[in-house]
Parts: structure tokens; sequence; C-alpha cells
């Protein structure tokens, strides 16, 4: 938690030494020859920290006459504000513009052994300065603070947005080769490492994940934005010509420590509660007894976890709006959950047979979280248990 405080501490004291020079009108300030001023894209390689798994992208101003050298930040955001974790639940988590210098902004990054990149941006003066002025009116006060989404508004795709309003033409993106990945695929190529954390992000990505991503909705992971800004032209009235004039390491990759996880994977875990849930069953053919206390806990597994899927129908979060894996885990075991304690006739085994089909069913159309399946034949064996012992 100090890390963060210290990271956000930094940037809120860069951002009030800087701001009073960035929101003075720039007509007031002293002229640059075009040569002196280059804008450009930084793009941060992940490093181990779950929070930047995915990268990090930032615009750089330097002026080579006055030697100021910042960097604009769209990812700030205060984790200290009143219910932060329950506004980004449910999409409201709000992000602002911060400055800092280049030089800490790298420092911090090289500590993680990120890879820092800059693609400087072939802009005409007027570009530039049309640039600064639209950062300048960002970082107001009424301006900065921003809704963050993570794949259709964030720190990448703000960047890219404000280098497009800016030009005096349209950027020409070259097409890329090869089939579309859909939103869940590009997020578990940036979370092979980290099998709960793609385990969590499966879990409360919906169907609209599953979509194919155009390449421009791609562009909300940093590196494809660099990619695709290294291929990409500018078309106006005067030609045609390179949107990048030329690329720059700031900080070459380092040594990166992975910190151990939880030595079982969800799939493993998964694999573990089937094997239990068989022997139960065995135990409870032998008996023909059913053993109501592990309904107990399967049912508040279902329970506990699907009123998150449910509470996620609500968010602004566009991606987990309609999360097909509701069939399976819900709020509905928790009603039921007395009457099953007291061995009271109930309409709970029916009730979670048509949600075990229409979860199958759902497969065809939704990628489930990892075990989602194994889960799913362990509340099957329940139903086939009570079936031939509560006779």
């Amino acid at each position: 938690m100090k890390r963060f405080e210290n990271i956000f501490r930094t940037l809120r004291l860069a951002f009030l030494g800087l701001v009073v020079f960035f929101s003075t009108p720039l007509s007031a300030q002293p002229a640059a020859p075009a040569d002196s001023i280059e804008i450009g894209l930084i793009t941060c390689s992940p490093h181990e920290e779950v929070y930047s798994l995915y990268g990090h992208s930032a615009l750089r101003y330097r002026n080579l006459r006055t030697g100021e050298d910042v960097v604009f930040n769209y990812g700030i955001f205060n984790f200290k504000k009143p219910h932060f974790v329950l506004r980004f639940v449910f999409g409201l988590t709000d992000y602002e513009l911060g400055v800092a210098p280049t030089q800490p902004f790298c420092d911090y990054y090289r500590k993680w052994g990120s890879q820092v990149t800059e693609q400087v941006l072939n802009l005409t003066s007027e570009e530039k300065q049309r640039v600064v002025e639209a950062l300048a009116e960002n970082l107001r006060p009424e301006n900065r603070v921003y809704r963050y989404n993570y794949f259709y508004d964030n720190c990448s795709t703000r960047p890219r947005d404000i280098i497009e309003r800016c030009i005096s033409g349209t950027v020409d993106y070259a097409e890329r080769t090869g089939d579309r990945p859909t939103y869940r695929q590009l997020v578990h190529d940036h979370t092979a490492g980290h099998p709960w954390a793609r385990f969590g992000n499966d879990m409360l990505l919906g169907v609209k994940a599953d979509m194919k991503a155009t390449m421009r909705q791609q562009e909300f992971l940093p590196e494809y934005l660099m990619a695709d800004f290294d291929q990409a032209t500018i078309v106006s009235a005067e030609g045609r010509r390179p949107l990048v004039s030329h690329k720059r390491t700031l900080v070459e990759p380092g040594v990166q420590i992975v910190e151990q996880e939880f030595p079982l994977t969800p799939m493993q875990c998964a694999v573990v509660l089937l094997a239990v849930s068989c022997l139960i069953a065995f135990m409870e053919w032998r008996r023909k007894r059913t053993f109501r206390l592990w309904d107990a806990l399967l049912m508040l597994l279902q329970g506990l976890s699907g009123t998150i899927i449910f509470v996620m129908f609500f968010s602004q979060h566009p991606t987990t709006s309609t999360n097909l894996l509701i069939f399976l885990l819900n709020p509905l075991p928790l009603f039921f959950l007395p009457s099953v304690l007291r061995r009271r006739p109930t309409r709970w085994w029916g009730v979670l047979a048509v949600g075990i089909a229409l979860f199958f069913i759902g497969a065809i159309w939704q990628d489930y979280a990892e075990g989602m399946e194994i889960l799913a034949l362990c509340l099957l064996l329940r139903i086939l248990s009570h079936r031939y012992n509560d006779k």
C-alpha cells in the first residue's frame, strides 16, 4: 500500500508544480521552434504486479530548448477514496490525468524491470501546439478526472484519441493479419503466469468478452497501440507521412522477480473438489444417506460467489452485464439452504438440474472460467446422490 501512496504523492506533487505552466494559455507562453518540441507516445511493458500485467501508455512532452521534459499520465487513481472497491466493481472508478518528470517516471519502471519505449511522433508545428493545448485543457481541475473503463476508455486509448484529434488529417492504420482475438483471449495473453488473476477475470467477464475485438478495440492494450503506431501514416492535404518519426528505448528491460502464488491452480483445486465429491458420493451410496453438511458447503460456495456474479449484472462495465455463469452461480442456493439442512422437501435439486443444463448450453457462446465445468459435475453428483439416497 505504501508503494501506491508514494507513487501517487510523487505524481500529485509533480502535477501541482506543472499545472500552472500548462494551464496558462499557450499564446502567453514563449513560442518555441517546431524542431525543439517533441511529442512522444510512451509504452511501458508489463511487470509482475497484478495492476501492471497489461502494461501502460503515456504521452511525453519534451522541449529541447528549455529542458522541460514531462510525462502526461492518464492512469492516476486514488485508491483511498471512499468505497473504492465497491465503485470499481460497479464500473464507477474515476481516473485522472497527472504529470510527472520523465526521469522519475522511467526510474519507477526500471525498478520493476519493465522496458520503456518512446515513439516520437512525426507532427507539424501546428499539430504539436494543438496537442499541448489539448493536454493543458485536460489538466484543468474540472477536466482531468474521467470515468475509467478498462476496455474502452483507459490510459492507452486516451493518448491515442488526443493524437488523432490534433493532427491535420486522419491516421491510416495498416491492417493486421491473422484471426481477430476476443477480449478474453487478449486478457489471457497477459495473465498466462497468473492463473488466479485469470480465473478472477474470467469469473466476472460475461459473454460480451467472447466477441471478436476489432483492430481499434485491441488498442486498449498498450503494446497493440505501439505496434499500430509503428505502421500508421498520417494522410492530409499535403500528402502522406509516417505517424512515428523515430523510436527509442528509454529503459532497457531488466530482471523481474516473480512472486510465488498459491501452489494449486484453479483447475487443480477443481479436480480436488471433484475427487472429494466422488468419495462422498460413494460413502453416501454405501450408507444410503446424504451428507447435508457437504450440501451446505457447496450451496454456500454457489450462493456467495453467485451473489458477486449477480451484482455485476448492474455494473457499468459493458463486458460483465451478461454473464451466463449466472446459471450455475447465483444467490438462489442461499434461499434453499435452510430446507436442505432440515431435510425438508425442496425443489432445489430440480432447480439446480435446470441451471446446470442451461450452464452447459451457454458454453456455446461463453468461455467459462477454468474449472467451472468440473464444479458443475460436482453439483450434478449431488443431484444424483439425493435422487438415489433420499428414499
